[in-house]
């Protein structure tokens, strides 16, 4: 019997919805909202009903019945930190998700409206998240910073790092867990991952303050000199961490994030366009020598995912100067919907176990 899945990926101004027998999928839709009408809204949590509202008349317009689905998947958001896998969506979760207690994203919303789904269906089907960005499975050598005060945090792409890491194992003929990869998310943000043997030992922060510098994220910087910012007096708090996230990296140099503007810039002679697009591709490549050196180069493929990897030249660029630690896999896109989708279908089928939320 086909399993029938229902995955909700909410974004800051989006759901994404799809609709999957088994790895099928049957529709898949982008509902968009009006920023006026976001704005009635104190908080994204305060969005829940409106969103779920629309969500489930796009069902009921598809002809679809709630009544026919083994199980609905949500994006999961800002918990507190967790080992990668399935998890249950339950009361301690959706509590800590809707009382904003580790952050407030749109992401939150995804396992709280799974959880509204299951309920509008009557049926007592399960309601999932799966790999969060909170995925925590750092060495304890990982996390010590060289500041007592504040300690390394794993925040990263981990639901597409995780998919894309399965996929590359599965193209050499081999299990997740049996393999060390190093893994490079190259998106809107950029998150470089050493994968040992199934768990994302190494990785950098990549929401607010490590590793290279992306299309809208500043990356690591010059510590002394961005607290020399900090305390100048010329910006406040919310304009500082503005510029470490959706204002920094290389919409700061160039004034776009769009890196197919920066191509033409660069095509029109423009030498500064150019120089950035380098670096941020440098950059990607010596965090990927960072990861192959924490899992000791016993590498067994460098694996390039996220949107960026649709760029030829961009690829080229990080291919060659990490080819030497391990052949190098391409993987271009973002596979959140299949990701949610596979790790409900590897419970459902009895291949993990799910996991259970607890509140710290």
């Amino acid at each position: 019997m086909a399993f029938e899945l229902l995955v909700i990926n909410p974004g800051s101004t989006s759901t994404k919805v799809a609709w999957f027998r088994d790895e099928e999928e049957v529709f898949s839709e982008t509902q968009r909202y009006d920023s006026a009408e976001l704005a009635r809204f104190g908080s994204v949590v305060e969005q829940r009903e409106f969103r779920l509202r629309a969500l489930l008349a796009m069902v009921e317009g598809r002809g679809l019945s709630l009544s026919s689905l083994s199980a609905v998947v949500g994006r999961g958001g800002l918990l507190h930190p967790l080992e990668g896998g399935t998890y249950l969506v339950n009361e301690a979760m959706v509590e800590d998700l809707m009382s904003c207690r580790y952050g407030e994203h749109a992401s939150n919303l995804g396992a709280v409206m799974a959880l509204d789904v299951v309920r509008a269906s009557g049926r007592d089907i399960p309601a999932f998240i799966v790999d969060p960005v909170v995925v925590d499975e750092l060495w304890d050598v990982a996390r010590p910073s060289g500041m007592p005060l504040i300690e390394r945090r794993s925040i990263f792409h981990a639901l597409n790092q995780k998919a894309s890491a399965r996929w590359a194992a599965a193209r050499l003929g081999r299990a997740y867990e049996e393999v060390n990869l190093v893994v490079a998310h190259m998106g809107g943000g950029i998150s470089v991952g050493a994968h040992l043997r199934g768990r994302v030992v190494e990785v950098n922060n990549a929401l607010d303050g490590e590793g290279p510098f992306a299309p809208e994220r500043a990356g690591s910087l010059p510590a002394g000199e961005l607290v020399n910012l900090c305390f100048s007096g010329r910006y406040t708090l919310e304009e500082m961490r503005r510029k470490l996230v959706g204002g920094g990296g290389m919409v700061a140099h160039l004034g776009t994030s769009d890196l197919r503007k920066v191509k033409a810039m660069i095509e029109s002679g423009d030498e500064r366009a150019r120089l950035v697009f380098e670096a941020m591709a440098y950059q990607v490549a010596r965090w990927i020598g960072a990861c192959a050196a924490a899992l000791s180069g016993q590498v067994d493929a460098v694996v390039l995912t996220g949107g960026l990897a649709h760029d030829a030249d961009f690829v080229d660029r990080v291919r060659r100067r990490v080819s030497f630690i391990a052949p190098v896999m391409v993987h271009p896109g973002e596979f959140e919907m299949e990701a949610l989708r596979d790790g409900a279908l590897r419970v459902l089928r009895g291949q993990e176990r799910p996991r259970v939320y607890e509140r710290w």
